[in-house]
Parts: C-alpha cells; structure tokens; sequence
C-alpha cells in the first residue's frame, strides 16, 4: 500500500514539473514574439492637407534584437520611426543598440526619447550613438511638420519623469502654435500633468510592459490599450521586450503601425 502512495506522489510530482517546464517554455516563447499592432486613429482636428500620417512604434526594446523580418513586413508603409524610451538597459553591448537603430532607420526619419532604464548605460556614450546614426533625440524638444498648404504637425518628446528630467513646459514652447500635437513620452504618466489648454490630441507611451507577467487577466499594470483621456487619445504599448525576467504571459509583445487621419465630415 506504502509503495502505491508513493508512485501516485511521484507521478503527481512529476506531472507538476513537466506542467511548470511546459509553462516557462510557453512564457519565453510569448516574450519572443514579433508582432505589429496596426490601427487607424480619427481625430476631429486632423489637417486635412496631410490626409494621413503613418508613425511605426516602438517602445521597451531592452535586450532583444529587432526582427529584421518585422521590418520587412512595414517597409514602405511609414513616414516616421518612434522609439519611445528603453532602448537597452544596463549590459546590453552598444553593438546591438546600434545594429537596432540601424535597422529601425530603414523604414524612416527615426524619433528618440529617453526612458528610465537608458540611464543605466552611459547614456553619453548612448547620447553620442544616436546623433552618430542621424536619430534626433526629442529630450523636452518639438519637431515641426509642414504641409505645402502650410498646415502643422508638432512632434512633442519629453525626457524621463522617473529622474524628473521631464519638462513639458519646454517641449510645448518648442511646438510654437502647431495645430496639431503628438507626444512621445516613455511613461505614460505624463497624461496627469496634461491641460486641457496645451492641446495635445495624442501620446504615445510604453514603460509598464502590460504587466508583462499576467494571471488570470492580473498585473502589476494594465494591460496596453489605446484609450481617450479627456480629449487626448493616449496609447500605452506592452512594447516589444522585458525587464527582469525574459518571459511574458497575457501581456505578448507589440510595436504598432498606427496611421492618423482626420474624421470625414
């Protein structure tokens, strides 16, 4: 009788291990995943001379390598690159943050802002790949697209709020009066430190990973979505790598493909 416990104890045991085994195998191959997000977004206010305009996103690189065959998949699909903060951490080789940057500047002018883990590096090492690869580095700056009917597009970029570099204020005198305003902010905290009379119609963020480890649809932070804030449209992405732990479960990588246009009236 003791020995027919014993081989049911085992058995269970067993059955648990291949189960956890079978899970952080599923949880790798999750956090590995190269998916492109694409979604047409309506504003009211959207210049129409512009009729659309095509923003590849991509947030919380980290360690990973960006797919050369996800790019494939977007080329020629883009106007500009966004990275939106966390484009390595502490002990990822320069060598790889430039072979990512490199390839993320096939599809377009390519757009920085710093996230709190970036800072890990020596970020004037960092500073100085980036201006090198020709990427413009939105730190509490704006950049300016002009159609030829002379509408605006302001591309706003704030630095990192963990360290309170964050000046909005700034980036916000540099947009001038653009008709029309995008913010890049890593953490999606920034949404709180919006009025309604700077007129942002739309930011994008990453920084929470969705959470990035899930039970039962629980974690740490929401999963990403795209969701009004009052009049601001704001997009928290689960971005594309991981923190920590290289595993992902109900919160799956993503970049996005977004294309903003105005509203038929």
């Amino acid at each position: 009788m003791r020995g027919i416990v014993e081989e049911e104890v085992m058995f269970y045991l067993y059955g648990i291990i291949i189960f956890v085994l079978l899970l952080f195998f599923y949880m790798w191959r999750e956090a590995h995943r190269n998916s492109v997000k694409e979604d047409i977004i309506y504003f009211q206010d959207f210049p129409g001379s512009f009729k659309q305009f095509r923003i590849f996103f991509i947030s919380d690189i980290h360690r990973r390598k960006v797919s050369q065959q996800m790019i494939n998949s977007v080329m020629g699909k883009v106007d500009i690159v966004v990275i939106g903060g966390d484009l390595a951490e502490k002990g990822v080789p320069l060598e790889r943050v430039k072979d990512n940057i490199l390839r993320l500047k096939k599809l377009g002018p390519t757009y920085f802002v710093w996230g709190n883990n970036d800072y890990e590096l020596d970020y004037h090492m960092l500073d100085a790949l980036l201006l090198d690869s020709g990427i413009k580095i939105l730190d509490n700056t704006a950049v300016i697209f002009e159609s030829q009917t002379g509408d605006k597009v302001a591309l706003l970029g704030v630095d990192d709020l963990n360290e309170q570099r964050d000046r909005l204020d700034l980036a916000l005198l540099d947009a001038n009066k653009a008709a029309f305003k995008i913010l890049i902010s890593h953490d999606p905290r920034i949404i709180r430190k919006i009025k309604p009379e700077d007129d942002i119609q739309f930011v994008l963020s990453g920084h929470t990973h969705g959470g990035q480890i899930r039970f039962l649809n629980f974690g740490l932070y929401e999963k990403g979505k795209i969701s009004k804030r009052g009049a601001t449209t704001l997009l928290v992405s689960n971005g594309y790598g991981t923190t920590a732990v290289p595993l992902r479960l109900g919160a799956p990588p993503e970049t996005h493909l977004l294309t903003l246009t105005g509203v038929n009236k």
